[in-house]
């Protein structure tokens, strides 16, 4: 079985009032859900049988109403749709991206191949091509993207390549970004993934970004990048929220 994870458990408290009663990946840019624009990427991945959404309890009624309108209006997509609750109702007890990524494997039969990915970022680029060379290949990937703003940098996942684009380290947050290659929150994995996962949790339970098990992992397994001259919209903040907006209705999103 091949699915996709979407982590939309989180609080963003960075962009209140606007989420404090309300899910980021539900805040409508250009008229549309943000996740819609993911969804309508995830629909067409061939080979997919699921792609479970999970959130946090308190905007758990959100996205169940989201799923509803969704389904009603997508009867004939394919895959099935499945929506998870990780039961917490502030941000002070949220689980955290891993965490989510865990309870999500704990709950379902053993997947193949496994795509995650965040519910709150709009791809300038298309997944399935890389979905594709994923599924005919036995390594995990991430996704490279460059950044020339270091102060962007100092705020995401940076990484370290090689020229064969073997990812060496992942640096959260760093002071000094070593390079002008991030990482969004678009993963592929083996099905071996969830041991290492299970591993890095029981050691560093704390760590609520993503990007912390990616520098994890490359310490475990061989990491390659998938490296495009792409980008992506970050709904971040309220600031994020407002360009991406304004970008999309003046400029509809084409994926290269």
């Amino acid at each position: 079985m091949n699915i996709a994870i979407v982590l939309c458990a989180g609080f963003a408290t960075r962009m209140y009032p606007l989420t404090k009663e309300f899910p980021k990946p539900l805040l409508e840019v250009a008229g549309r859900p943000v996740i819609d624009y993911l969804m309508d990427q995830l629909v067409e991945l061939p080979g997919l049988d699921a792609i479970y959404l999970i959130s946090n309890g308190k905007f758990y009624p959100h996205f169940a109403e989201w799923k509803r309108l969704w389904e009603q209006n997508n009867r004939s997509y394919c895959p099935v749709v499945e929506l998870l609750n990780d039961g917490a109702m502030d941000n002070d007890h949220r689980l955290g991206a891993p965490a989510d990524f865990q309870l999500v494997m704990n709950t379902i039969p053993e997947p193949t191949r496994i795509m995650v990915t965040a519910g709150d970022n709009i791809y300038r680029f298309g997944i399935k091509p890389l979905w594709e060379q994923f599924l005919q290949d036995d390594r995990h990937y991430i996704v490279a993207l460059p950044e020339s703003d270091r102060k962007k940098l100092k705020k995401t996942g940076v990484l370290e390549l090689t020229t064969d684009d073997h990812v060496t380290r992942l640096y959260e947050k760093p002071a000094h970004p070593s390079s002008e290659w991030f990482c969004p929150p678009l993963y592929f994995f083996q099905s071996n993934v969830s041991k290492i996962l299970d591993e890095f949790l029981a050691h560093d339970a704390a760590s609520d970004a993503p990007g912390y098990f990616i520098g994890f992992l490359c310490r475990k397994e061989p990491v390659y990048a998938f490296r495009l001259n792409a980008s992506r919209l970050d709904i971040g903040s309220i600031e994020s929220y407002r360009a991406a907006d304004y970008s999309l209705r003046n400029k509809p999103l084409k994926v290269q």
